[in-house]
């Protein structure tokens, strides 16, 4: 059960209570700027001094002003901004009545901070730790303000002469960045864990996907730069990574079928206490309906390419440009092998590396929750590659294959070779690999994932279709209908993947965080 799940109306209560925070400040802003009303004037000074009426409207301004920039940080649920909420909005009602009467603001301020302790539960965002010269620094930054604001609004606690004309600005501007950084160093969130997992957790996420990784993407979350989320007893887990305030977990998480609602809810706290989204990309059809039971809503993605290599052949019209571009690879003197990842030396592996690098071309590494990150390491273990060698023995172009445990399937990885060899090698490869694999046991080849492939090939309704123009206009910066038809030539069976996602606004930071982790996006510092 997600967060927005597990409160209830009160999910809309962090923006409800920032709007009226907002409000009471604003008022109470302005009635500290203007006369009392006379008759209640003249009653409040029968209760107090004369002298004490101007230094609770001087101390209404800074007190309100505090609560204005405390409501930008309510709406983003953080607790500490609650909980200088509360104190100021009690504060407030009570200055209020001794400033003027002003019961309207003293009863406006008292029923926002009932209004905030009643929705309590909702300000979960936790916050990093103060250090140990931040306290100096907060009650510094505290001083600063405070004493510019009464000297700033109290005309006679200071006498400008021409010469110094310029210092209520500079106090004004003093203050406001006091109040700038006392705010930055109050409302940090904690944010998600940045040390990325230990050798311990390494292996017990190794062990989770031996035992259950099943789906085609699981192996995908041993990537080296990926962090994981376990459960309270560590039987199951999930892979992430934190982008645009998102956190975009990989695929399907990890574990015995019963432990998965746990894992998702667990997981949804663990985002909301650091004030973090959670969204999912690439769910199989059978995990989507789990999210929605949590919560979660879900826009179609694309479909996996999947081939049965029982059924595969190259006779029929239908695959005659493929079975030529075979040919025609096998004539310049191509031949294709399986390698085994465990059983690579490293010059082989140097060989590959250097195929891939003349690929890339300096561009990045892209992928994370359907491709792995390099050729090398212990986590590759079980992964094979399927090389297509020259007639002088040198490698061309290969794919990297990963298993799906559980199941006699491999998942294409990545795809690389050298630009100057010719066109119709990758299929080739693709060939041979689905019949050398074929040839081990492995009944399933997932090749590459294509991007809203329903919207561009068999669309349903004229909003599908409208949807494929879109997609149709992006191809040329993100190849998807032509990664749709190299897949099409092998005549796969597609399987739908899904974005998951909690709240519908939330959907274009989702979008834009799932382009960058995956590397279709460049950094915004880059």
């Amino acid at each position: 059960m997600n967060a927005s799940h597990r409160l209830g109306p009160r999910v809309y209560l962090p923006a409800v209570a920032a709007a009226a925070a907002f409000a009471v400040g604003v008022v109470n802003l302005a009635s500290a700027l203007t006369p009392n009303v006379a008759w209640r004037h003249h009653l409040l000074l029968r209760l107090e001094p004369v002298e004490a009426v101007p230094v609770f409207h001087t101390l209404a301004v800074p007190l309100s002003v505090a609560l204005i920039i405390v409501a930008f940080y309510l709406r983003g649920r953080r607790r500490r901004a609650w909980q200088l909420a509360l104190g100021l909005l009690i504060a407030i009602g009570v200055v209020a009545l001794l400033k003027g009467l002003d019961f309207e603001e003293a009863i406006l301020s008292w029923s926002a901070a009932a209004l905030l302790w009643w929705g309590r539960e909702a300000f979960c965002v936790r916050h990093r730790s103060l250090g140990p010269l931040s306290p100096l620094l907060v009650v510094v930054t505290a001083v600063a303000v405070a004493s510019g604001g009464l000297l700033a609004w109290n005309a006679s606690a200071l006498e400008v002469h021409d010469e110094l004309e310029w210092l209520p600005a500079v106090v004004a501007v003093a203050a406001l960045a006091g109040v700038l950084v006392l705010s930055y160093v109050l409302f940090r969130p904690l944010g998600a864990p940045r040390e990325l997992p230990g050798s311990t957790e390494r292996r017990a996420a190794a062990d989770l996907v031996r035992r259950h990784g099943h789906d085609t993407l699981a192996f995908f979350k041993l990537r080296q730069d990926a962090h994981y989320h376990f459960n309270h007893d560590q039987s199951a887990f999930l892979g992430y990574r934190v982008a645009n305030g998102v956190m975009l977990v990989a695929g399907d998480p990890i574990g015995a079928h019963g432990e998965l609602p746990g894992l998702v809810s667990e997981t949804c706290a663990f985002a909301a206490s650091r004030g973090l989204r959670v969204a999912a990309l690439g769910a199989s059809s059978n995990l989507v309906t789990l999210y929605r039971e949590a919560g979660f809503r879900s826009i179609y993605l694309g479909d996996e390419a999947i081939v049965d290599t029982r059924a595969f052949s190259l006779e029929g019209r239908s695959i005659r440009k493929v079975r030529q571009s075979v040919s025609r690879a096998e004539t310049a003197g191509y031949h294709a092998e399986l390698l085994d990842h465990d059983r690579l030396d490293d010059r082989t592996i140097e060989q590959l590396e250097h195929v891939s690098e003349r690929w890339r071309d300096g561009a990045p590494e892209r992928g994370f929750s359907m491709a792995m990150d390099s050729l090398r390491g212990g986590h590759q273990a079980g992964s094979a590659i399927v090389a297509a060698r020259d007639g002088d023995g040198r490698i061309r172009a290969f794919i990297h294959f990963v298993p799906a445990h559980g199941r006699p399937a491999m998942s294409l990885s990545f795809m690389r070779r050298d630009r100057d060899t010719p066109n119709g090698l990758m299929e080739f490869v693709v060939v041979r690999a689905i019949q050398l694999l074929g040839e081990r046991g492995v009944e399933e080849v997932s090749l590459n994932f294509a991007a809203f492939a329903r919207w561009l090939s068999a669309p349903t309704g004229g909003l599908e279709r409208a949807l494929g123009r879109a997609v149709s206009l992006a191809n040329p910066y993100f190849q998807i209908e032509s990664l749709l038809r190299f897949n099409a030539k092998f005549d796969p069976r597609w399987e739908p993947r899904y974005l998951v996602y909690e709240r519908r606004r939330w959907l274009p930071r989702v979008g834009l965080a799932a382009l960058r982790i995956e590397g279709q996006l460049p950094k915004p510092w880059a």
